[in-house]
């Protein structure tokens, strides 16, 4: 059995742009022949991955399931929104989220080293796929929620298939309502936090660096009336009192009556039922939110290639 050096798989990884650990593999399957560890590597689909792995992918699918009082969601990135519409790639986000749900995954890295049904790990389907459709993909994040009694409800914004779409909401009602109710309640509530995007559950909740880039812009504005300045203070105050109320979930007016806040609706729901009802979390998943997305100037591109030719 050759030897095999970090420089031979430094070499190998320069050459097939593939990860340390796959070239380590490649080179022990091939008595460290590094010609034949590219063509092992190739013929696995990883070098193609992990070639296309600087491509922006910020397009795909975000998928959402629940089971009673658990819930996930997940979101998988891909290049294009032609490749979300492959059925391949929707099979592959369905049953990550499915197994997401099972496993109780806290991050795409545990999630990605979950065992598939199809063979070997969520991380070596993945890389098939990005090899055999032809478009770098990654799963980009998983988020779980649960309830000790009370229910999940799952809700998904102009699904492009059952359970996945652009925007996908999860709902978390702990409560002994009938499940009936808490579905119709959390259904209503899911469409309100798709349409209203709020930052967190409450208040306390929001990212105080966020609270404090909104702090900054109120007293620049305040400072701006020439007021004095325990004037100006309160006027900042309030600024972000508005913007705690507008962003917080409980405190923000229902989407379809426009006038009652999250938090009366939840409760009056509870009275009427006769059992008491505590919205305790929601996960809201917008694909690509947060991503850069690279500018492509087409016409640059053809150019370029012409010029490669």
């Amino acid at each position: 059995m050759a030897e095999i050096t970090a420089a031979t798989v430094k070499e190998l990884r320069e050459r097939s742009g593939a990860g340390m650990m796959d070239c380590k593999k490649a080179l022990n399957e091939t008595n460290g022949n590094i010609e034949a560890a590219v063509d092992w590597l190739r013929t696995k689909g990883l070098a193609a991955a992990a070639k296309k792995s600087s491509r922006t992918a910020a397009e795909g699918l975000v998928g959402v399931a629940v089971a009673g009082t658990k819930g996930a969601a997940v979101e998988v990135n891909s290049e294009t929104d032609f490749v979300a519409k492959n059925e391949q790639f929707q099979d592959f986000v369905r049953s990550v989220t499915a197994i997401a749900l099972e496993s109780g995954a806290a991050d795409a890295g545990a999630l990605a080293d979950q065992a598939h049904p199809k063979g070997g790990s969520v991380k070596d389907v993945l890389t098939n796929n990005i090899a055999t459709i032809g478009e770098n993909q990654s799963l980009r994040r998983v988020e779980q929620v649960s309830v000790s009694k009370g229910l999940i409800v799952d809700y998904v914004h102009n699904a492009a298939a059952p359970g996945l779409g652009k925007i996908g909401v999860l709902v978390a009602l702990e409560s002994e309502a009938p499940a009936d109710v808490l579905q119709t309640l959390g259904k209503q509530i899911a469409m309100h936090i798709a349409a209203a995007f709020p930052l967190a559950l409450n208040a306390d909740g929001i990212d105080p660096d966020l609270i404090e880039r909104e702090r900054a812009i109120a007293a620049e504005k305040a400072a701006e009336s020439g007021k004095p300045a325990e004037i100006v203070a309160k006027m900042v105050d309030g600024a972000i009192a508005k913007f705690a109320k507008e962003n917080a979930l409980l405190s923000q007016l229902f989407v379809i009556d426009n006038k009652t806040p999250i938090a009366d609706v939840v409760a009056k729901a509870g009275k009427d039922a006769g059992a008491a009802i505590a919205l305790t979390g929601y996960v809201r998943y917008q694909l690509g939110e947060g991503i850069e997305k690279e500018e492509s100037d087409f016409a640059a591109e053809v150019a370029a290639a012409v010029g490669a030719a």
